[in-house]
């Protein structure tokens, strides 16, 4: 009889509070959020002053800027938050962008300098962005036990929808009160405010060396080398959190760290790049997940992007109503991640999570067919719940089968399929809306999405995969 695949449970700790109880990760959430409203703040600061400075095909440009630096360093970033640790990566990314925003926007006090600053903010912006997205998946789990990282998941996507209901506002407030200037400042302070809650979270060590899950106990890989301290395991109720106090690293590379910029120093980047891809393509549960990701990503972007708002323009339902259809798929979404936080876990992850791309794919094709707004809300709001449950589970997985030491390297790849690849749909969207319709890119879009959701119930790993109890 087949076993279902679940990562162990951490062994040898009491039982430890609950995510949304923990003050450590309740001070890593203030600090994620205050993190991401800062975000929402930048962008409509810089969407507002390039228009101010340039064209519309310009100003288009500066906010494209960030995805190119992103793509292209995005494995790389991983690998950074593998080696120096994902807490100290955050911090030290969140600190270069609150100086580069107040940099901005002390220079648009003092003159009028035009577009090649704002473009430049945008590519530090993106390359920030490469490392810091992998830290800020790979710290969960050196802050809490495997048995809460799923509600962490839930908890961490009702910030997400907080600061994109409230970062917006904020931005707009600041742009109307004192033009970009007062906005990116107003950004810069908001990031500011994650630091020093960041510096106050405790960060559990990594084991010595670390097995691979989902595959033969008796294989083991060397753990990578990385800058964070790492002790022995703690004891007692505060195990999942301690903090570690010896300062040089024990495992298989606990060598002193050449120079930067070293030949052994690159030579040993590239090796953990090239075993992060190793470990994920020989990973029973990961391999598969990320295709299922992959697939619904791409299927799920250009019709949730470009073609909602072809679709709000040709049924006439205007920029309100466009708001309403997003408000409808906000709210799922929302719904979806509070359930995950408040219960902590769903039975037969895997399975749901497949099923739920499945189902979530039928309702993207329909919502090209719908000829009214309130049915069109409603279609949205089933998508966005669809999506919510898929989404929240699927990240979980990630986080609970993941080694926590690989664990920057995996959302990295999980990232680039994200906001690497899948934006890449959305050009390729609005020319065939163009040439074929919305009827039919939406139906192709779905096939897309829903062939995420035959991997995830067609691989027996994947689809019998549990979150820890």
């Amino acid at each position: 009889m087949p076993t279902a695949t679940a990562p162990p449970t951490a062994s040898g700790a009491a039982v430890a509070r609950p995510a949304h109880r923990d003050p450590n990760v309740l001070r890593w959430l203030g600090a994620y959020t205050c993190s991401m409203l800062g975000d929402n703040v930048y962008y409509i600061a810089l969407s507002w002053a390039a228009v101010q400075a340039g064209t519309p095909a310009q100003a288009g440009l500066v906010m494209s800027a960030s995805a190119l630096p992103r793509a292209l360093l995005m494995l790389g970033g991983g690998v950074v938050a593998d080696r120096f640790g994902p807490r100290r990566v955050v911090i030290g990314s969140d600190v270069v962008r609150c100086a580069a925003v107040v940099a901005v926007a002390a220079l648009l006090l003092l003159a009028r300098p035009g577009l090649w600053p704002l473009a430049l903010l945008a590519l530090v912006f993106g390359a920030v962005d490469a490392v810091f997205m992998p830290a800020v998946g790979a710290l969960p789990a050196r802050i809490t036990g495997q048995d809460q990282l799923a509600r962490v998941q839930g908890m961490r996507g009702l910030s997400i929808r907080f600061a994109n209901v409230v970062g917006a506002p904020l931005g707009g407030l600041g742009v109307a009160l004192g033009g970009a200037a007062a906005a990116f400042g107003l950004a810069g302070l908001l990031i500011a405010a994650s630091v020093p809650l960041l510096i106050s979270v405790r960060v559990r060590a990594l084991p010595a060396d670390t097995t691979v899950p989902g595959r033969d106990a008796a294989v083991r890989i060397p753990e990578p080398h990385t800058a964070e301290p790492r002790s022995a395991e703690p004891h007692g109720a505060e195990a999942h959190v301690a903090e570690a106090h010896v300062t040089e690293p024990r495992g298989a590379e606990s060598r002193a760290v050449e120079p930067s910029g070293g030949p052994a120093v690159r030579s040993r980047a590239w090796g953990d790049l090239v075993g992060g891809l190793r470990y994920i393509r020989r990973h029973r549960v990961l391999a598969p997940l990320m295709v299922a990701i992959a697939l619904g990503d791409l299927g799920f972007v250009g019709p949730l992007n470009v073609g909602l708002t072809l679709l709000a323009d040709r049924r006439g339902w205007g920029a309100s109503g466009m708001g309403w259809v997003l408000a409808g798929f906000g709210a799922g979404a929302g719904a979806m991640s509070l359930l995950l936080a408040v219960r902590g876990r769903l039975p037969r992850a895997g399975l749901v999570a497949g099923a739920a791309i499945l189902a979530g794919s039928v309702a993207i094709g329909a919502l090209a067919f719908v000829p009214y707004l309130l049915a069109a809300v409603g279609v949205a709001l089933l998508v966005g719940l669809l999506a919510g449950l898929s989404g929240a589970l699927c990240g979980a997985l990630l986080q609970t089968q993941a080694d926590p030491a690989y664990l920057g390297r995996v959302t990295a790849v999980a990232g680039l399929v994200s906001l690497g690849l899948a934006p890449l749909s959305m050009p390729v969207a609005a020319a065939a809306i163009g040439a074929w319709g919305l009827g039919p890119v939406f139906v192709v879009s779905a096939v897309v999405c829903g062939l995420g959701g035959v991997v995830a119930l067609s691989v027996p790993s994947l689809r019998q995969a549990e979150l820890p109890h």
